[in-house]
């Protein structure tokens, strides 16, 4: 049989199939009111049939979706559970004395029972006599995160290539530079008296100024925080008016054959930089003065404040650090010259720490500061009111200061 004749056949039988159906419906019995409303029936049932269809298809695709919410949420955690298995189990925090030793290890611990909370595994906090113990400790992993000075934290970075890097660095009221402070006990070093209530900062154009202690970068012996910003007269506990910081505005030559006060040789703001500047100024700062190294700050401001030594060095303003024992430091203990600006101090990481450990102790850190508790605990320790991610290049300045002196290796 041909392709043609097929075709003919099959539209045959589909003519035959469309009249027999025409003839059902000619012979049905019932009217066209029982066949619209037995059509309505089956419709509202057909309709409510997908409604529940529908109805039970929305259901399902919540559930769907909770599902896969919960397997997002699952999926984070198993992200984070990830993270942390390459975390160790310990980490240690080294910190240097800018006061005394044992009062430093009492002011640090609730700042590391906060880290240890926020990070999920055991952080220890040890305070080391001074820098070089703390790079050397960190140089060979006895320690992992360090508290440094910039002098010190280079000098890390030189002995140690590659493994030790900075984490973050220290802002203190909007500032992340500093100075260091010349202060003496005499004032017949100051070619004009004294004025109470004053600061030195650095001018725009490298010269020193004088300026009221409210407008000071550094919070001055004296100020306090009341209601309505910086103001003076802050009192100890018991009552006692601390008198406010004096400045005046005196030459370098006047420390020639006198006996300095520095903290440690390690330090930038108590000996790299003030050494920087005798060396500047012509004066050797071996030979041309008697040199001692207390160690801290405060025992640099508590030496000229007794009397054992006349001149002393240290961060501006350090007088801060004796002032609840010694409320009339800022009248005895005069600031007559200050250092160039220096990068503010830093937390130094072991570079082979994970990089999600590092992130999560950074974001630790700046959480606790933005805490009352967090800002009390971290301007006692060392006068901190702010953080950000270290940039290595800002170092640059030190490093520069100490080829000029030639200072390449740790002291000691």
């Amino acid at each position: 049989m041909t392709k043609t004749m097929l075709r003919i056949l099959a539209l045959l039988m589909s003519f035959a199939l469309f009249a027999a159906a025409c003839g059902n419906d000619s012979d049905d019995d019932a009217t066209p009111a029982d066949t619209d409303e037995g059509a309505d029936d089956g419709g509202d049932e057909m309709a409510d049939d997908e409604m529940a269809d529908d109805e039970m298809t929305d259901e399902e695709m919540a559930a769907m979706d909770d599902e896969e919410m919960a397997d997002d949420e699952m999926s984070d955690e198993e992200m984070a559970d990830m993270e942390m298995a390459d975390w160790p189990d310990k980490i240690v925090f080294g910190f240097v004395p800018s006061q005394e030793q044992d009062s430093l290890q009492d002011d640090i611990q609730p700042f590391i029972d906060v880290l240890q909370d926020a990070l999920g595994i055991e952080v220890e906090g040890i305070v080391t006599t001074d820098y070089t113990g703390l790079v050397t400790a960190m140089g060979t992993g006895s320690a992992d995160l360090g508290a440094f000075g910039p002098f010190a934290y280079t000098l890390g970075t030189d002995q140690f290539p590659g493994q030790i890097e900075a984490l973050i660095q220290s802002g203190r009221f909007g500032s992340f530079t500093y100075h260091g402070q010349w202060f003496t006990n005499d004032p017949s070093i100051c070619p004009e008296p004294p004025v109470p209530g004053t600061s030195l900062e650095n001018g725009p154009d490298g010269e020193i100024v004088q300026v009221d202690a409210l407008d000071a970068v550094a919070l001055q012996v004296g100020v306090f925080f009341g209601d309505d910003g910086k103001a003076q007269g802050e009192t100890t506990d018991d009552g006692a008016v601390i008198s406010p910081g004096s400045s005046c505005i005196g030459s370098l030559d006047s420390v020639v054959g006198r006996e300095v006060a520095f903290t440690s040789e390690s330090s930038t703001s108590g000996y790299l930089f003030p050494s920087l500047d005798l060396t500047n100024a012509g004066i050797d700062p071996v030979e041309d003065i008697t040199p001692r190294f207390l160690g801290g700050h405060d025992a640099s401001v508590t030496a000229v404040y007794n009397g054992d030594a006349t001149i002393g060095l240290s961060f501006d303003d350090a007088r801060r650090t004796i002032r609840k024992e010694n409320p009339d430091v800022g009248e005895k203990v005069i600031v007559f010259s200050i250092t160039d600006e220096i990068p503010n101090d830093v937390v130094a990481v072991r570079s082979e720490l994970p990089d999600s450990l590092k992130d999560a102790i950074y974001t630790a850190v700046e959480e606790f500061l933005a805490t009352d508790e967090g800002e009390a605990i971290f301007d006692e320790i060392y006068g901190w009111t702010d953080i950000r991610r270290a940039d290595e290049a800002d170092f640059d300045i030190v490093r520069e200061a100490s080829q000029t002196l030639g200072i390449t290796e740790p002291p000691g």
